[in-house]
């Protein structure tokens, strides 16, 4: 089974919900999942061979969330190249603002400029329609654990 480390970006706490929960359902198809809720480079580079799941929040005008800054940040600026990750995103967003799931799609983007395999979709979850995240994101996480090598 895949080992996954789930990476967190919260404000409010909504994502951080979302990634135990997603927690929870990995341990429970038999994969091995452990939660980062204040994520730094050393425990990312941990599942460099592996899988991480993002769920991050967005806040501001489209920004990350403080939480996952100095991360995202030491991804950009030392990591650089990344074929060998596979990784899956969760973004929450308020559609009402215009950059919705703009932190989500900020990790995506990076990610994808390194070279890493997105495995499954991006699901972003608008807090207008889901008050509670977790409705929709664990049906997203039961599928993307099938995905799992």
């Amino acid at each position: 089974m895949a080992e996954v480390g789930i990476f967190v970006g919260t404000v409010y706490g909504n994502a951080l919900l979302v990634a135990e929960e997603a927690e929870t359902i990995l341990k429970g198809k038999g994969h091995q999942a452990k939660v980062f809720e204040d994520p730094e480079l050393a425990d990312w580079q941990r599942y460099k061979d592996h899988y991480v799941l993002v769920v991050t929040s967005t806040t501001g005008q489209g920004d990350l969330p403080d939480s996952i800054v100095p991360l995202f940040q030491a991804l950009k600026d030392d990591v650089g190249y990344q074929p060998e990750l596979r990784y899956g995103l969760i973004a929450l967003g308020d559609s009402n603002y215009d950059h919705f799931c703009g932190g989500g799609k900020q990790f995506d983007v990076l990610l994808q400029e390194q070279g890493a395999t997105r495995i499954g979709n991006v699901l972003a979850i608008d807090a207008n329609e889901h008050p509670e995240p977790e409705t929709v994101a664990n049906p997203w996480v039961e599928h993307w654990a099938t995905l799992l090598k």
